[in-house]
């Protein structure tokens, strides 16, 4: 299999409207990576780069170290996964597969095996002289899946594969996504997708996207836990992270924090400088790790406007406050339904509190 090699990467229309600019970017063999971001981001229009399907504006396009600019798509031993599947309504689950073998004119011995191996991968053996319309949406994106497999690329990119199928579906159709590359461990996967479940437990590394670059590159852990900047920590996570404004009180090892919506102060195991004392900073806390507390030195006081009962936990939405931009949301585990028009005062404990200043964490300063 490969590895991509991204330098200076950007994308212009008419000269004029930048879409992506300075994507630096290293994905190793074996890695399955996910471009996630907001709608307009540019995930999909980096996977057309790729594949050749958009052209590169700047930078330059590595795979295995050759430059890939101006080869053509057919060329860069790259098979691609599309949103819809775009099957061949008239021809067989076999034929829909080994069509692009027959145009590379393999012989129909390379071409029956490579069939049968997909089909054995992705358990489509007993289907594979079914017509498409005689089956379900995630058998046919199976199918789609297929028709890549049986080429041998270098690369697989899939193009948010699984928005077209309903919500049970989906969830069926990741875990096969993750049992094949499971079963594929050398094969170097691109994916492309809107939706943090797919991306928290499918990838080994996950590209954010915003403001036309990348805002941060790691693991699913190192992005939920070590946010670099206020926009990671707000889009990954469901609910989004809570900020809360604040003035630092003490620094050193740990940090203390006095919130404007709270009373007293909160602690952060994030290290500070003297020259730091009386920094306006945002406070993060993931509404998973808010607490009640009954103890008069609390981070957040708010009454609790709308309860959802989910069974294993409580989401808690407190009314908004004044000098407070956004909803503060709580997580309870278990169920609290009798809380709501209840003021509840709410704290966090120093590991799991984030500092934010100028929209940066304070963790990964120089």
């Amino acid at each position: 299999m490969a590895n991509l090699k991204l330098t200076d990467v950007g994308k212009a229309y008419g000269g004029t409207v930048e879409v992506l600019k300075n994507i630096n970017l290293d994905i190793e063999t074996g890695e399955l990576i996910v471009f996630v971001g907001p709608s307009g981001c540019g995930k999909s229009t980096l996977l057309r780069m790729i594949a050749g399907l958009e052209k590169i504006t700047s930078g330059e396009l590595q795979i295995d170290g050759d430059r890939m600019n101006d080869v053509p798509p057919a060329q860069r031993g790259i098979a691609m996964v599309f949103q819809s599947y775009a099957l061949y309504p008239h021809m067989t689950v076999r034929d829909n597969m080994a069509f692009a073998l027959k145009l590379a004119k393999k012989s129909p011995q390379e071409i029956d095996e490579a069939v049968n191996r997909a089909a054995r991968v992705l358990q489509l053996d007993e289907y594979l002289d079914r017509l498409p319309k005689a089956l379900s949406g995630g058998q046919r994106q199976r199918v789609a899946i297929g028709r890549s497999i049986v080429r041998d690329p270098k690369v697989y990119l899939f193009d948010e594969p699984l928005s077209n199928l309903d919500a049970s579906l989906r969830v069926a159709t990741r875990i096969e996504i993750a049992q094949l590359k499971e079963s594929m461990p050398n094969s170097t996967m691109i994916y492309v997708t809107h939706d943090q479940v797919e991306a928290m437990t499918l990838a080994s590394r996950i590209v954010v996207l915003a403001n036309k670059g990348i805002a941060q590159v790691g693991t699913p852990l190192e992005l939920y836990e070590r946010p670099e900047n206020e926009f990671v920590a707000q889009f990954i996570g469901s609910p989004a992270m809570n900020l809360l404004s604040g003035e630092v009180v003490g620094t050193g090892e740990s940090t203390q924090v006095r919130l404007d919506a709270g009373q007293g102060t909160i602690a952060a195991a994030i290290p500070t400088r003297d020259s730091d004392m009386g920094l306006k900073v945002n406070v993060g806390i993931r509404p998973e790790d808010m607490v009640q507390t009954d103890d008069e030195n609390f981070a957040f006081s708010g009454k609790v406007e709308i309860v959802e009962a989910l069974g294993e936990v409580t989401q808690l939405y407190f009314a908004k406050t004044a000098g407070q931009d956004g909803s503060v949301i709580g997580k309870l585990p278990g169920i609290h339904s009798d809380v709501r028009g209840k003021v509840l005062n709410m704290t966090a404990v120093p590991q799991k509190v984030h500092l934010f200043s100028n929209g940066h964490s304070l963790l990964y300063r120089d």
